[in-house]
């Protein structure tokens, strides 16, 4: 992986890796939101190495949420950080707590 150790990498189209790392948080991010999703789809992430990996990602729902996902390494373990939701399409991916 050539991401630095610091701030989250510029914003990149989503990938399979990506909607996997979106499937293992989704029933956590339902019961964030009080809402269940038939649709759960990754569209933008952006990523932050850390002590693992730090993914901000933008997820289509019928509207967008943007999510922050902490998978460790070596990648086993999946938790999420938080939600945002009412974004539109075309909001920038940009970190929150």
């Amino acid at each position: 992986m050539s991401d630095l150790v610091g701030g989250f990498v510029e914003t990149r189209d989503a990938t399979p890796e990506i909607q996997k790392i979106c499937d293992k948080v989704k029933t956590e991010v339902e019961k964030e939101t009080g809402r269940d999703y038939v649709e759960f789809s990754a569209i933008k992430y952006r990523s932050q190495v850390v002590n693992g990996v730090n993914y901000l990602i933008k997820v289509h729902v019928g509207d967008y949420l943007h999510i922050i996902v902490y998978v460790n390494l070596p990648g086993d373990e999946f938790s999420l950080l938080g939600v945002q939701q009412h974004h539109a399409k075309d909001d920038p991916l940009e970190p929150f707590h």
